[in-house]
């Protein structure tokens, strides 16, 4: 996995949030501050304890750099940015049931505006999977040379 680069003074935010996802009652916002450890603990649940690490980060500076999906008091979704390292988009994840829907478009984007609105020019997308995904949505170019990047001396978790 290799990282990617947006250019974020070439995107337009303008229709960025599909009015589907509204029509469905679904909200793409940041979280309060009383929701941080229910949104922690919802991605430790349904993702990993290191993205929930990661989400610990963005959710502990002020204001948020984190992202949610939400339908009826339920999280669908998020995404974060400036939790790996200043500039970087991630983690993000949408429940697999709630997938092709434009969720998680609508919050790459939310946190693509957040970050262009804060001054940056440009993001990196780190360790990137669905790398397709990324080209399509926002215009991402690969980053050469860039794997395994940040995270080459993850530490190991210990399974006990």
């Amino acid at each position: 996995m290799h990282d990617m680069l947006v250019r974020l003074y070439d995107l337009d935010f303008y229709n960025s949030i599909p009015g589907e996802l509204y029509k469905q009652n679904i909200e793409i916002r940041k979280p309060i501050g009383s929701e941080r450890y229910t949104v922690i603990d919802w991605v430790r649940k349904n993702f990993s304890v290191g993205w929930a690490g990661e989400v610990s980060v963005a959710t502990g500076k002020h204001p948020f750099c984190c992202f949610i999906a939400v339908k009826n008091s339920n999280i669908l979704g998020f995404a974060c940015y400036d939790s790996t390292a200043l500039g970087f988009f991630g983690p993000t994840g949408v429940l697999d049931t709630c997938r092709g829907k434009g969720l998680g478009k609508a919050l790459l984007m939310a946190c693509m505006q957040d970050m262009r609105l804060k001054g940056y020019g440009y993001a990196v997308v780190g360790g990137v999977g669905p790398e397709e995904f990324y080209r399509k949505a926002v215009g991402a170019i690969n980053i050469p040379e860039s794997s395994p990047g940040i995270y080459k001396s993850l530490l190991k978790r210990d399974n006990n």
